[in-house]
């Protein structure tokens, strides 16, 4: 396997230069990185940054190590590595009194080449995901810039063809003007000369044919590379710029069609300024019959058309409507900021500045009880100019415009159509006008739909719209696509939910942990490819806890706490009851999982394989952590940190191995805290939330903790923390347990009866009696009692509980 160092020398060149970029510093050189990469990749930098013994021994090896490197280059006869080392080992000496600051320079190095070697990989997922479609669009791009290729020498040769069809009439004008001057010639010699002039014209009329006939042929081709260009280059990144609204990794830069729209527009132009020479040639020398008069306007004509359309569909928004604070664009609030980019593919320096562009919005009302209308306010006029686009493009670019909602709404009256404030779709409009060389063109292009909301409160509800209309229309004028919603097929469903965690932490959705959310939605099928999602069941079925409301939940906190550990794969996530339980009871005692809850919004537990006293295995789980919990401790430190006393014996952590066999230390020990046992910052929520003591119930012989197997999957015991909850009574108190209720998220085809039990630890006053008691019937018989406060002895283990009832 090769190092990280190799890993990193092998990348594209994009990336490599990043590592140049890196090491263009004196802290570490490049050279002692490459020559003790192997050496360097091993060491603990991150203990020795704050352990001076290590820092120090690593230090001295390390000078050891260049004092190595050094002899080598001697006995090679490198002279200039020879004076390279002793210059890097001088330097490194001034760490002499300091050398944890060494060791934090050099960690602070690994982890940037960390996040080029991410950056890489990532970039490295998304082409392998879309790689055939890449090979595609790479083959039509090529056959793209040969065309454009053939078109620029078509125009060359046809400038060629002008430049001797004027020579052409030159000679014949000035043999014809000769004639005509000499009155006196013998008859003879005036036929022998006219003779000479009609074969002239005729050259002259073949001349000219063949010039319209190669200026019809350049008008073709420039029409099939137009149609190329508009209706499918600029559709597909019109198409690939909606998805990426939403998430989806798509290339949406437009330098490449800026480059094509302007070639093609550079030679229509020229096709024009050929027209007009032939024009100023008929009106030096005509005939009868002569083909230029009649062929001219009609190519003219063409070639207006042509330009003209190409020139309203280079006008396009760049970058979509979004507030700067915003979580997600097409997302806007009455009177807050927000900013949006237009851009004109047609790059004519003698435009710059030119151009001016308006804004607008909603020109006419749908068909819609209630509409609302709004105005735009802020700087709402600018010019094109190449100075605010990093690639010089002709952009305008709005930053502080705001929306005001109109006293008087514009929907229609007595209309049967009514939606709700964040299925109103609403359009901003973009006007400018083309002018040069007289022509003269008004443009006008148009953002995506875009929802505008006027509390926070309808953010979450807001975007849930604009992720369905983009996810399925490619009408992006369609306005009252919700008063008539199409429903999502699971392809398109589940592409958009892993573009959703994709987008937020670089690590989408795998088969699996899709699958989990296809049969919570659909039940079990052999395959959900048929499958639909109707708008109703993704965002407005068991409101206000939607199935998006809980989605969002999950990805809010992972985008928040869990980030590195999602990132990381150490977070199974989306995995069934019962999948997490078949998977679990295959392990060895102690192994662990996590995943997401199916009924507490944004929750997150972890499950553990045990054993019964007769050696059976049994699943355990804690009740969710949510951001109450999470704000005050990190996850990891919940991982480390768990203790369960059963009886009479020592306070043990359940949690050993992280599925499917990975040491618990080893999967989370970089993450860590450097401080433990009483000296750690999270004491006061481990001694009151980590430790639980149950009381074992000796006529069932029954472990609280463990599953009543015989029950099944839907009756399965939980026991643990309860976010909060322990810490709302200073006394301990009986944790009382009730079934956890049915994820409102999910299909009716997800019975009530497959929650788990669920144990609380909390105050038994918080809750109804009908609350707990209502499932009473069914719950296991045992009694567990919380400690909210117990001496901690040392990080991972628990001195001895004394007065246990």
């Amino acid at each position: 396997m090769c190092s990280f160092w190799e890993r990193l020398r092998q990348l594209p060149v994009v990336y490599t230069q990043q590592l140049h970029e890196l090491y263009d510093r004196d802290a570490l050189p490049m050279d002692v990185r490459h020559y003790l990469s192997a050496w360097i990749e091993k060491q603990e930098w991150e203990r020795a940054a704050r352990d001076q013994g290590l820092a120090m021994v690593l230090f001295q090896v390390l000078l050891e190590n260049l004092d190595i490197q050094h002899s080598r280059f001697v006995q090679e006869e490198s002279f200039l590595m020879q004076h390279n080392i002793r210059r890097y080992k001088h330097n490194f000496q001034r760490y002499q009194d300091d050398p944890t600051t060494l060791a934090s320079t050099i960690l602070w190095f690994l982890e940037k080449e960390k996040e080029i070697l991410q950056t890489a990989d990532l970039a490295e997922q998304v082409q392998f995901l879309q790689v055939e479609q890449e090979a595609m669009e790479m083959s039509s791009q090529q056959d793209l810039e040969r065309k454009m290729a053939g078109l620029r020498n078509e125009v060359q040769c046809m400038e060629h063809t002008m430049i001797c069809l004027e020579e052409q009439q030159d000679e014949f004008d000035f043999k014809y003007q000769t004639h005509m001057m000499e009155a006196r010639a013998e008859e003879v010699d005036k036929n022998q000369q006219m003779k000479v002039l009609q074969l002239l014209v005729n050259k002259l009329n073949e001349c000219r044919k063949s010039s319209l006939s190669d200026l019809n042929k350049l008008l073709d081709r420039t029409e099939d590379l137009i149609n190329t260009l508009v209706k499918k280059e600029l559709e597909e990144w019109q198409r690939r710029q909606q998805k990426a609204c939403i998430g989806a990794p798509d290339n949406v830069c437009l330098d490449q069609l800026e480059k094509w729209f302007t070639c093609v527009a550079t030679c229509l132009f020229q096709v024009r300024e050929f027209l007009g020479k032939l024009e100023e040639l008929v009106g030096k020398v005509s005939y009868d019959n002569d083909p230029v008069k009649t062929q001219r306007p009609v190519l003219q004509k063409r070639a207006d058309a042509l330009l003209n359309h190409l020139i309203k569909s280079a006008f396009v928004v760049e970058t979509q409507p979004s507030m700067p604070q915003g979580k997600s664009p097409l997302v806007l609030r009455t009177n807050v900021q927000f900013s949006v980019r237009t851009r004109f593919l047609v790059k004519f320096p003698e435009l710059n500045h030119s151009m001016k562009v308006n804004v607008s919005m909603d020109r006419e009302s749908p068909k819609i009880k209630g509409y609302r209308r709004f105005n735009v306010l802020g700087t709402k006029s600018k010019a094109l100019n190449m100075a605010e686009s990093q690639s010089g493009g002709m952009v305008a670019d709005f930053r502080h415009l705001t929306l005001k909602e109109q006293k008087c709404g514009g929907g229609v009256k007595g209309s049967d159509i009514s939606l709700s404030v964040t299925e109103e779709l609403h359009i901003i409009y973009f006007d400018t006008v083309f002018e040069l060389k007289g022509l003269s063109i008004e443009l006008q292009a148009s953002s995506l739909p875009v929802v505008v909301i006027s509390n926070s409160s309808q953010q979450q509800s807001a975007w849930a719209s604009v992720l369905w209309f983009n996810m399925l229309s490619q009408d992006t004028k369609d306005i009252i696509f919700f008063a008539n919603c199409p429903t999502a097929t699971w392809p398109q469903f589940r592409e958009m939910l892993s573009w959703q965690f994709l987008f937020a932490t670089q690590r989408g959705l795998n088969d699996a942990q899709l699958e989990m959310i296809a049969h919570k939605l659909f039940g079990k099928q052999q395959n959900y490819d048929t499958c639909k999602v109707s708008w109703s069941k993704f965002s407005k079925e068991n409101f206000p806890d939607t199935f998006y409301v809980w989605f969002d939940g999950i990805l809010v906190m992972v985008k928040t706490y869990l980030e590195d550990l999602w990132r990381d794969d150490l977070i199974i996530g989306f995995v069934s009851k019962g999948k997490e339980k078949s998977l679990l009871k295959k392990k060895q005692r102690g192994t662990f999982l996590l995943r997401f809850s199916e009924s507490v919004i944004g929750g997150i537990t972890f499950s553990w394989v045990d054993t019964t006293i007769t050696g059976e295995p049994e699943v355990k789980t804690v009740q969710p952590f949510t951001k109450v919990d999470l704000c005050q401790i990190p996850f990891h430190e919940i991982i480390r940190n768990f203790q369960i006393l059963e009886a009479e014996n020592v306070p043990e952590n359940p949690l050993l191995y992280l599925y499917p066999n990975t040491p618990k230390d080893k999967a989370f020990g970089k993450y860590y805290t450097d401080k433990c046992g009483a000296e750690s910052p999270y004491i006061k929520y481990i001694k009151t939330k980590l430790m639980f003591v149950s009381k074992e119930n000796t006529q069932e012989a029954k472990s609280p903790m463990s599953s009543d197997m015989a029950q099944g999957e839907g009756l399965e015991p939980k026991n643990g923390p309860c976010g909060e909850a322990a810490e709302q009574n200073g006394d301990p108190q009986l944790l009382e347990s009730y079934l956890e209720t049915s994820n409102p998220m999910l299909s009716d085809t997800v019975a009530n009866q497959d929650d788990d039990l669920l144990m609380y630890l909390n105050n038994p006053n918080l809750f109804l009696d009908s609350e707990i008691l209502q499932d009473e019937q069914i719950l296991p018989d045992f009694s567990l009692q919380a400690f909210p406060c117990l001496p901690q002895q040392s990080c991972g283990s628990w001195d001895r509980l004394e007065n246990v009832p």
